[in-house]
């Protein structure tokens, strides 16, 4: 079993001065920590991964190819692999739990 919590998770990313943690890596999955300020631009591109977003705490909007929803903690959004998207908006502190299947990279 591998158990991880949120407090050290952050800790973790914050330390390594990143937007990005990554902190599960499976055959056929990854797991990651993502962070923005209020504020940020977010600048992702496209993965060539599908992608699940939960929002662990924060509000944003985020636009999925055509579409744009508003996120806040508890929002569960998936992105389908090629697709354009980005976080924008973010008028609270975004922290989102990201899970990619592949794994990314």
């Amino acid at each position: 079993m591998k158990a991880f919590r949120l407090d050290e998770l952050e800790a973790e990313r914050v330390a390594n001065d990143g937007a990005y943690l990554q902190f599960l890596r499976e055959r056929n999955m990854s797991v990651g920590l993502y962070a923005l300020d209020a504020g940020q631009i977010d600048p992702q591109l496209p993965h060539r991964q599908d992608e699940v977003y939960f929002v662990v705490s924060g509000r944003a909007s985020i636009t999925v190819g055509e579409e744009t929803t508003t996120v806040a903690r508890g929002s569960v959004v998936y992105v389908p692999a090629g697709v354009a998207h980005k976080f924008h908006h973010i008028t609270e502190d975004l922290k989102v739990m990201v899970v990619f299947s592949p794994p990314e990279g």
